[in-house]
């Protein structure tokens, strides 16, 4: 059970609840936890928030549903479909609170082409989100991790350019050697986190 949405204009902010969730993982405490650069966290985390705040909206509605829809469009990555219907299996099986379905009116796109930058999760701030994949770079790297990893924005994780390659979220530091398109345990319950307690106090807000 679960409900698509479409972005919602305003970035959510966290909401005071009546229950207090319990303490985040360890280690993976929040976006300053990670090593991105500044310009990328606060991209990162106005998609992840942009999201969240249109779906809780949504929710509001149908209370007491397990898992929450994030809908997505591949249209317009037609090059990428494989790789995208992969990394979107592998989140649907790694965690229980969120599920990534296609279909219309989506919550954010997909997108391919050239760009210096690589590959990025973006929104314009207006309630418009996406996720850009690169020719290039897709080359370069294991193209289904950098789906993956991409995705993990539209999640709520930020990079960690920093970390192992049995960590989803160090995208390309590892190198290109790294196959690795699985998220580890830490990234998998910072997720589960964030889509059970964060969606409450969105929930609150938009209430």
């Amino acid at each position: 059970m679960g409900l698509a949405a479409t972005l919602a204009a305003v970035p959510a902010t966290a909401a005071a609840t009546s229950a207090a969730p319990p303490a985040a993982p360890a280690v993976t405490t929040g976006y300053a936890a990670y090593a991105g650069s500044a310009e990328d966290t606060k991209a990162n985390r106005a998609f992840f928030e942009a999201v969240m705040e249109s779906v809780a909206k949504k929710r509001a509605a149908t209370p007491g549903a397990q898992a929450v829809t994030v809908t997505y469009s591949a249209a317009n990555a037609p090059s990428f479909r494989t790789q995208i219907a992969r990394s979107t299996q592998i989140w649907n099986s790694s965690v229980g609170n969120v599920r990534l379905v296609e279909g219309s009116n989506p919550d954010f796109r997909y997108y391919e082409g050239n760009d210096s930058r690589g590959s990025y999760a973006s929104t314009d701030g207006h309630g418009r989100g996406y996720i850009f994949l690169d020719y290039r770079q897709n080359q370069i790297y294991n193209s289904t991790r950098v789906t993956a990893h991409e995705t993990g924005h539209v999640l709520g994780l930020p990079d960690h350019y920093s970390g192992p390659c049995s960590e989803l979220m160090s995208g390309g530091g590892p190198g290109p050697s790294c196959q690795n398109a699985v998220p580890n345990s830490q990234e998998r319950s910072r997720v589960d986190y964030l889509w059970r307690y964060g969606l409450t106090q969105a929930l609150a807000k938009a209430s």
